[in-house]
């Protein structure tokens, strides 16, 4: 049964980049239960349909960073919610310009369409809780300085200043949804490095041991998917008293990686009877300082517009991803 807010939709056009992606079809697996249009918007061409599908869905495939391909995307669309990117963090720092080309300038194509076309669409962007670079403070809440580390946190951030840029100019409305760590369903992680708790999950269920680097104490803010998808929609329904700024999307609830895979194996043990253990091994050259930061998100400000807050513990998002997990490895 559709929630209340999902009523916003119906009639709607909205237009999803990387809607095959992780969020981006998690998304939609939402949205096709209401009566709308929506635009999948891939490199692939080949996407799955979706069963018993209320929304009238249409696939396009195409490349993002060319402005010509966004000119028949945008007319008419009511609501843009921009997925598409490249997801790793050290893929970034090994060819920044396929990086920026990827993650800023479909960024800068889109509202620039808008612009010369006066398009007036709702955007709401993908934004990483990393954008900040290593937390002087927790919780982070949106008055944290900005001072990205990596070149993946600075496209990010360039990009997002974009979007605020043309919102202030009056190129429809827009804001931004900084994440913590998402986990939880889908159909694949978009990168080996990211989604590491979907990760572990995915090995303990395999009854492989959970490799830790280091003593693992550092804190992080995990947050279950299906409430990262409902502030996506809640952001949108709620543009006007959003407008133009970013928000921190978390729990507000800091674990240890240590703590955080410990669970992982308890669950599993009590639903599946497996046991595994968390190894700590040294960590590799390649890691970076943002590996080794202390994050917990404070999204106090967002609860406060919007009213959204997040409804899955820690325990329930990992047994439900279990469960997903279990079922996807049976009908695969």
């Amino acid at each position: 049964m559709p929630e209340d807010y999902l009523k916003y939709f119906e009639g709607k056009k909205i237009l999803v980049t990387g809607g095959r992606g992780y969020l981006g079809s998690n998304l939609i697996n939402v949205l096709k239960d209401v009566e709308c249009k929506i635009i999948r918007v891939d490199k692939i061409e080949t996407v799955p349909a979706l069963e018993k599908s209320k929304a009238e869905i249409k696939n396009i495939s195409g490349d993002i960073r060319i402005g010509e391909f966004w000119e028949g995307l945008l007319y008419g669309a009511d609501i843009i919610f921009h997925f598409a990117a490249q997801t790793s963090v050290y893929k970034a720092d090994e060819n920044p310009v396929e990086d920026f080309q990827i993650n800023v300038l479909p960024m800068l194509k889109l509202l620039e369409t808008c612009r010369r076309r006066n398009y007036k669409p709702t955007i709401i962007f993908s934004g990483t809780a990393t954008e900040i670079g290593l937390p002087i403070r927790k919780p982070v809440d949106e008055t944290h300085p900005d001072k990205p580390i990596t070149i993946y946190d600075l496209h990010k951030l360039i990009a997002e200043n974009y979007l605020k840029f043309y919102v202030e100019q009056g190129v429809g409305k827009g804001a931004v949804l900084r994440l913590a760590n998402v986990y939880g369903p889908g159909p694949a992680s978009s990168s080996a490095d990211r989604g590491i708790l979907n990760l572990m999950i995915k090995k303990a269920l395999h009854g492989e041991d959970l490799t830790l680097y280091g003593s693992g104490e550092n804190l992080r803010d995990y947050i279950f998917v299906e409430d990262v998808v409902r502030a996506f929609l809640i952001a949108a329904v709620n543009i006007n008293e959003i407008n133009g700024s970013h928000f921190v999307i978390g729990t507000g609830k800091g674990f240890s990686l240590m703590d955080a895979f410990s669970l992982v194996t308890e669950r599993i043990k009590i639903k599946t009877g497996t046991s595994v253990q968390v190894v700590s091994v040294p960590p590799p050259d390649s890691q970076t300082p943002i590996n080794s930061r202390n994050f917990v998100g404070d999204s106090n400000k967002f609860y406060q517009l919007t009213n959204w807050q997040p409804k899955y513990s820690l325990s329930e998002g990992i047994d439900r991803t279990i469960d997903f997990f279990q079922i996807t490895s049976l009908t695969n």
